[in-house]
Parts: C-alpha cells; structure tokens; sequence
C-alpha cells in the first residue's frame, strides 16, 4: 500500500509537470514565429526533440531493442514520422502564425472528439448518446472560440487559421489510430518516428533558403519546444501513467492546459484574454470530459 501511494505521488508529480510544460508551448510557439517561420521552427524542434530522445533512450538502456526491430517497423515509423510531426506541426504552427495562442491551442485538443467521428467508419466502432453530446457540447465550444468577437470573419487569416487548427485535430487523431498497432516500446517508437521526420525535414531544408532556425532566438525557441512539447514532456507523461493506479486519475489533469495557457499568453504575450475564450475552453474541455465518461462507460480504453 505505501508503495502504491509512494508511486501515485510521483506519479502526479510527472503529470502535472508535463502539463506545466505543455500550458507554456503555445506561448513558446508565438515568439518562436517571431524570428522564424513554421518550417524553420518544426526542423529545428525535430532535430532536438531526436536527440533527446536518443539519449533518453540511452540512459533506459533501450538502444539494444534496435536489434530486435522488424522491416515493417520500419515502414509504419517512416510513415508516421511523415504525418507527425513534420506534416502535423507544419500545419498547427502555421495556424498559430494567424490566430491568438488562447484560441489556437483549444481548436487543436478536440482531436479526442475527432477521433470519434473518423473511428465510426474507420474502426466500424458505434457511438452512444453520450458521446453524440460530447460532440455537441465541444463543437458549441470551437464555434465560441471561432467567432471571438467576430474575428473569424474579420479577417482571411483569421478564417484560414480556424480551419488549420482544427485540420490539426484531425492529423493528431489520424496519427493516433495508425500508431494503435505498433508493438514497440513507447521511446524507441517515438524515437524512430523523429528520425524519419527530421531526415524529410532537413531533406526539404536544401530546396528552400532558410531551412534551419537562423540565430540564436530562433535556435533557443526551437530548442525548448522540441524538449518541453516533443520530447522530454511526452516521456514525462508515459511514466506518469505507468506509475498512476488508474489512467482516469492522471489524464484529466491535461483539461487544466489550457486555462494555465490563458495566463502566459496574457502575461508574456500580452494577448487579452476574451470572457468567450474563457466560454469556449469550457465547453471544448467538458465535450472531451463527456467523450472520456463515455469510453469508460462502455468499457473502452
């Protein structure tokens, strides 16, 4: 038993430092635009995130698994890494470029509700009444956060940074359902998928000019998305599962990202936050809320 409330402990710990680092990306994301553009920044924060994973892989004593990996590993980690994250993050920080951080970072967490929609006919799976209102209650929430003071109809940008954000949820939840058959461990899957992702990435850096983050800004920024979004955070998050009791106690703590997002794009952005940004979370994160009671309900993962 103390060891249960010994390993819960840390397991909070885990994942409530995960979601400190993930509320701070969207900032991150911000001024990292400001000194380079979206493609710059994904090679830059792959090339990171791989080498901290490589050596997190390292410490774990996990580089000998390499030996045991199968050419169709291979294959599935080639072409994840060509949809996350080079493609995934070339879009979300294109949608970033047009829209505010406070609406930006909601539009991209409805992928568990996305995730619903493509699994009725991709995984032949029904859905219950329950997760019919979870869809409801979180697109009331994207339609809040999209008419911010009729902003999605200001402005083309405003419009086409909508669209981006919500294509995003459905690359994540693209990605989610091809990477459910992987049999490999965790790290070294994720691992994999960023070196394909940062050899298409550093391939296509030669046909344009720059393709790398320029300066030391640039580099900076780059550099701590691909450690506190891509990589050290995710492995964070795994351990903190794999410590928790039960999955339900640590995975709602990610719904408290983005209110704590809210005060470091106001604090260091200087965005003002909108009482319908405020609306439109809620009702984003009660849809997912929903949809999460849902699976549990019927018995899924």
């Amino acid at each position: 038993m103390a060891d249960q409330q010994k390993n819960q402990r840390k397991a909070f710990l885990f994942a409530i430092t995960a979601v400190l680092f993930w509320s701070t990306v969207p900032t991150a994301f911000k001024l990292g635009l400001r000194y380079q553009d979206n493609y710059q920044m994904v090679t830059g924060a792959a090339i990171v995130s791989t080498l901290v994973l490589g050596l997190i892989l390292l410490v774990q004593g996990k580089f000998k698994l390499l030996k045991t990996l199968h050419p169709r590993d291979l294959g599935r980690s080639a072409l994840l890494g060509l949809l996350n994250p080079a493609f995934y993050y070339l879009v979300l920080f294109k949608a970033y470029d047009l829209l505010p951080g406070q609406v930006a970072q909601p539009l991209n967490m409805t992928w568990p509700i996305v995730l619903v929609l493509i699994s009725i006919p991709m995984l032949k799976q029904k859905i219950g009444w329950l997760s019919v209102v979870s869809m409801i209650v979180s697109f009331g929430g994207v339609v809040v956060l999209s008419l911010q003071g009729g902003a999605l109809f200001s402005e083309d940008s405003n419009f086409r940074g909508v669209l981006l954000a919500l294509f995003t949820a459905f690359l994540w939840a693209f990605y989610w359902i091809f990477n459910m058959k992987s049999r490999l461990d965790e790290v070294l899957g994720l691992f994999l998928i960023f070196v394909f992702s940062s050899f298409y990435l550093l391939a296509g850096s030669f046909f344009r000019d720059p393709g790398l983050p320029a300066g030391r800004e640039a580099w900076i920024v780059a550099a701590y998305i691909g450690i506190f979004e891509m990589g050290l955070t995710f492995v964070l998050w795994l351990r903190a599962l794999q410590l928790s009791s039960t999955t339900a106690r640590i995975s709602n703590l990610v719904f408290v990202a983005p209110f704590v997002n809210l005060i470091f794009v106001h604090l260091i952005l200087g965005e003002t936050i909108f009482i319908s940004t405020i609306f439109g979370i809620i009702l984003v994160v009660s849809g997912i809320f929903i949809q999460n009671t849902a699976q549990k309900r019927d018995g899924q993962s």
